[in-house]
């Protein structure tokens, strides 16, 4: 019977492999990484914390400025009035007396009204490099720096939860695939009794309640049968939107071996572990929301400290009529004294929030130590739960070949036989069950100790 049963589901596969593509775990992990949104956005997120970074880098350079103004005002902005009599000396009076036209000296002994910069053009370029901004230019800088560490984790996690939301689609295919064959070599099996039953029932040594309980089992795995091709088929358009596959006419192929699997002795979780737990993104997440908030404080202090800056600037104006240029250097000195008050309640409250962020830190990092030892007990009893499925299925069988064999001698029911065929059929189901559960368990094992 395992020889049929075997050459049944080698030809099953062959017929399915070549009309439909196979896939396996990895490679849909590696299209869903391509297209799904949220590692998409993960990577955004990366690109924006980078940019961000870089920005703040900019702040430890001088900032450079340039400005221009052209004005023509109705009025003039200085006026004044000059009397050259007034002004000029006693003693040049004979002389210019002499010298001048009666016309130029009846002008100077009027008053002359002046007026400048009605109109003009000033510029200027100005360089001013900060000395000192409270801390503020170098927290802001390794404040961007954990902005970065914080996107790359959390492309981390993104990736972590396709991967397990992936190997969840996987696993359930293929249980269901396997149960299909199950299902397949049940079906194969009944249709051998049922022509045995069918002779026996002609040649009146069986009873014909006997074929009709056949045929009532091979109705109850029709009907199984039409609910796993149904079940699949959803499974299958749920891995083909979440991985990006443009239809669902594949087959997953395991690309594992369950007696591999079963010598595996995986080293249980130490809740004590500092080394395993400091692996974890989520723990790293964590360090680095304590590191933000102690880095907030720090600037809301030096939001309150005096800011020193240098600088140099070059100007040009016209504004009397005639191109003037200079250079200068200068130094500012900025000390925000009614804000002190205000600060003094914000640096207060990023203390509160960095507590706050210590705290957490604390009591989730005692949360991911009870993962792991939960993880590593769900992936122990996963393995056990596969021995027992192995040993199931041998002691089915072993109770299918005796009571077909009794069956045959006249020595037992056909409600006996059929119900030895329902147990070897759940034991094969039990074992793929436990096969799948054992793939998830794993995965999740590797995610809660940082592998």
């Amino acid at each position: 019977m395992k020889k049929q049963i075997a050459i049944i589901l080698l030809s099953v596969s062959c017929g399915f492999a070549v009309a439909q593509p196979n896939y396996t775990l990895q490679q849909l992990k590696d299209s869903a990484l391509r297209s799904n949104i949220a590692v998409r956005n993960a990577h955004n997120s990366i690109d924006a914390a980078q940019q961000q970074r870089k920005e703040a880098f900019t702040k430890y350079f001088p900032n450079v400025s340039g400005t221009g103004l052209w004005f023509n005002a109705n009025r003039a902005m200085a006026t004044t009035t000059v009397n050259p009599s007034e002004v000029i000396p006693s003693s040049l009076a004979p002389v210019m007396a002499s010298s001048l036209p009666p016309e130029a000296l009846a002008a100077l002994a009027s008053p002359v009204s002046i007026s400048m910069m009605k109109n003009g053009v000033i510029g200027s370029l100005t360089a001013v490099q900060p000395v000192f901004a409270g801390g503020q230019i170098v927290n802001g800088n390794r404040l961007a720096k954990v902005g970065e560490d914080v996107s790359q984790l959390q492309l981390q996690l993104s990736e972590n939860e396709v991967e397990k939301n992936v190997t969840q689609y996987f696993w359930q295919a293929v249980s269901l695939q396997e149960k299909l064959k199950t299902i397949s070599a049940a079906e194969t099996l009944l249709n051998d009794i049922a022509k045995d039953v069918s002779v026996a029932v002609r040649a009146g040594v069986a009873m014909p309640n006997d074929l009709l309980q056949v045929q009532l089992r091979q109705n109850d795995v029709e009907s199984q049968k039409l609910k796993l091709l149904n079940g699949l088929s959803i499974v299958k358009l749920l891995t083909a939107q979440y991985c990006g596959l443009r239809d669902t006419a594949f087959i997953l192929v395991d690309d594992k071996k369950l007696d591999d699997l079963t010598n595996l002795k995986p080293q249980a979780a130490n809740p004590n572990s500092q080394f395993s737990i400091a692996r974890l993104p989520e723990y790293q997440l964590l360090t680095k929301q304590v590191q933000a908030a102690n880095l907030q404080t720090k600037m809301a202090i030096g939001e309150n400290l005096p800011t020193v800056a240098v600088g140099a600037g070059y100007n040009y104006h016209n504004l009397l009529d005639n191109n003037r240029t200079f250079a200068m250097l200068f130094a500012t000195v900025s000390v925000p004294i009614t804000a002190w008050w205000g600060g003094s309640y914000a640096v207060k409250r990023k203390k509160i929030e960095q507590q706050k962020a210590e705290q957490q830190l604390t009591d989730n990092t005692q949360l991911l130590a009870i993962r792991m030892q939960k993880a590593a007990n769900d992936l122990d009893e996963a393995q056990q739960q596969i021995s027992i499925a192995q040993r199931s299925i041998a002691q089915a069988e072993e109770n299918l070949r005796l009571n077909r064999n009794y069956y045959n001698a006249g020595t037992s029911r056909m409600a006996d036989l059929l119900e030895a065929q329902l147990l070897y059929q759940q034991a094969c189901d039990r074992l793929t069950d436990a096969y799948a559960d054992y793939q998830n368990k794993l995965l999740a094992y590797k995610h809660a100790t940082g592998q």
